[in-house]
């Protein structure tokens, strides 16, 4: 009281920084909420809203097993009848971040990014970008009626004159690295940025690949039934403007 008797301005100095630093507080609160908003799960662990199955037996046997089902509060792919998981959303400059393991014998898989038409290649597979998650070669590009480059391309896809994006044609590009999966049963980290027309992939914090000059840049994303049991407990979506270094 003495000190705001001799020194009004001083007192409402001190205050006012007070409820400055409690104000930048509050805004970086908001602001960090806001970024958490942004990412979004593309699975609520209880079932597969948000998702439709493309599964070409059922179209002549629809009593056939559904080859995607939630277990234990995981997304798990059988394996069997082959077929595709696909978003219902359309999607654009994003990082998504997915947690996977084989659950028994290891096999293949993959996630597909900027899906589109369905059962464009082999009456199968809907035009996309696949990013391979098959053991010990994940990382893997394979074109399915898109495209997309890499540095190195012949020496990674292959002669030019067998380059292609339909049936017998050379669509696969290998990745940078191969065997950066975890130990079997053990939970491996795949994230998968697409920004423009690029793509870029980590698996278990290593690069593995990096496309650019892609034919296409949104669209749906789509899980594979290609043979083994994998299992996903973590599909989490977050918009980017930037490609993480």
């Amino acid at each position: 009281m003495i000190e705001s008797r001799l020194n009004p301005k001083g007192a409402i100095f001190r205050a006012m920084k007070h409820q400055n630093r409690y104000l930048v507080v509050v805004l970086a609160a908001v602001f960090f909420m806001g970024c958490q908003e942004q990412t979004s799960s593309l699975f609520n662990g209880d079932n597969l809203e948000g998702w439709v199955m493309d599964v070409p037996m059922h179209d002549s046997v629809p009593e056939a097993q559904k080859p995607f089902v939630v277990r234990d509060g995981n997304l798990v792919s059988l394996g069997e009848p082959r077929g595709h998981l696909v978003t219902k959303a359309s999607y654009q400059n994003y990082r998504l971040e997915v947690e996977y393991r084989f659950t028994g014998a290891p096999g293949n898989c993959g996630v597909l990014v900027h899906a589109s038409t369905p059962r464009a290649l082999y009456k199968m597979f809907p035009k996309s970008i696949e990013v391979q998650m098959e053991h010990q070669n994940a990382g893997d590009f394979w074109v399915i009626v898109e495209d997309i480059e890499v540095e190195n391309m012949v020496e990674r896809r292959g002669p030019e004159n067998l380059w292609g994006i339909t049936e017998g044609k050379n669509r696969r590009i290998v990745n940078l690295v191969d065997g950066l999966e975890k130990p079997l049963g053990e939970w491996n980290i795949m994230v998968v940025e697409c920004l423009d027309d690029q793509v870029k992939v980590w698996v278990n914090g290593s690069l593995a690949n990096y496309g650019f000059n892609a034919s296409v840049n949104s669209g749906k994303i789509a899980l594979q039934a290609e043979g083994a049991e994998v299992a996903f407990r973590k599909l989490t979506l977050t918009p980017i403007t930037k490609l993480t270094k």
